[in-house]
């Protein structure tokens, strides 16, 4: 039997292209690989915390969904499901908490940067602070634990939540005998990490971030107005700047060398925009195509959704079966 690898990711905004690079275009390489058996989740209850309407939540999973898909995700050698299709996923939760301290809990980065941000602004330490965001790392533990995972890949500021897990699975083991597995990380090897439109990071919150699958003409627009400096045409341009970094991900090595002595020999900044327009537009272009027709077509998603929840729960159920007899309710 092949050991489960498990991957999630919150619908918590439209897609853009530091997300691809940043974490899905890895993640699907990576469920390319048949040595291990790949499950996929869109982190829906996750992201209650941070959202502030059910439409926002339904429209941004739809998004994820068919960004899944449309970059290549093959819903035949993964399971791919949402995380509120599975409800033994909160059960499970829901035990876990009885043996997790709560001293584990207070160590939490997500929760102790808040505290600290509040204490700072002369705040009390909780405010604002809700039992989601404190229990994050517990429903994160269901998660993996339910599905009896080996490794969950993640980077380097995911991996106290794996640590937790694993934690947590022992907390359960030493007090009611061996019933769940002991998950490892996977640190995942360093991805693209882009900058916005504006030098600064790539963020929501900034409105500096390239939709991955705007149509071409807001993307030409976006893309000419990546900030630059003010090096003239014919002087030689540094490519040390954002709209190198994006040359780097997007195009192919022999391109690359290509632009970059087209930099060191003066290219022009609109011109060099427009090569990038052109070699992002013809990798995102056929993607964009397939998440159009998803979107349009959503019932298809749905189904391939449904069918990968229903395939999840066969484990689900027997772990969850395992974990009920361990505590003496079943």
């Amino acid at each position: 039997m092949k050991q489960i690898v498990l991957t999630g990711i919150k619908p918590t905004g439209t897609p853009h292209i530091g997300n691809y690079f940043g974490a899905i275009k890895q993640a699907i390489e990576m469920s390319e690989s048949d040595e291990y058996d790949n499950f996929y989740f869109i982190a829906d209850y996750h992201a209650l915390n941070s959202l502030k309407t059910a439409e926002e939540l339904k429209n941004y999973t739809k998004e994820l969904a068919c960004t899944w898909l449309a970059c290549g995700l093959n819903p035949d050698k993964v399971t791919f499901y949402r995380q509120s299709g599975i409800p033994e996923t909160t059960e499970l939760c829901w035990i876990l908490m009885n043996v997790t301290p709560k001293g584990l809990m207070d160590r939490a980065h997500a929760y102790k940067a808040s505290a600290e941000a509040n204490i700072a602004a002369g705040k009390d330490a909780d405010d604002g602070v809700n039992m989601g965001l404190y229990n994050y790392p517990i429903l994160m533990a269901a998660d993996i634990l339910l599905f009896n995972t080996k490794f969950v890949p993640v980077g380097q500021d995911q991996k106290q939540h794996v640590e937790m897990a694993r934690d947590i699975a022992k907390y359960f083991n030493k007090k009611y005998g061996y019933s769940l597995v002991v998950p490892q990380e996977r640190i995942q090897e360093q991805t693209a990490t882009l900058s916005g439109l504006d030098g600064r990071k790539m963020s929501k919150s900034y409105g500096n971030q390239i939709p991955l699958f705007c149509d071409e003409t807001v993307l030409k627009k976006l893309i000419m107005s990546i900030k630059t400096d003010s090096t003239l045409p014919n002087e030689p341009k540094s490519t040390d700047c954002t709209l190198f970094e994006y040359i780097k991900v997007f195009a192919s090595e022999e391109k690359i060398v290509e632009m970059s002595n087209r930099f060191a020999y003066g290219i022009s900044w609109a011109e060099a925009k427009m090569e990038l327009f052109n070699i992002v537009n013809e990798i995102i272009s056929p993607m964009r195509e397939k998440y159009n027709y998803y979107m349009e077509h959503y019932s298809e998603v749905e189904e391939l959704l449904k069918k990968g929840e229903a395939k999840a729960r066969l484990i689900a159920k027997e772990t969850l079966e395992r974990v009920r007899k361990a505590i003496g309710v079943n």
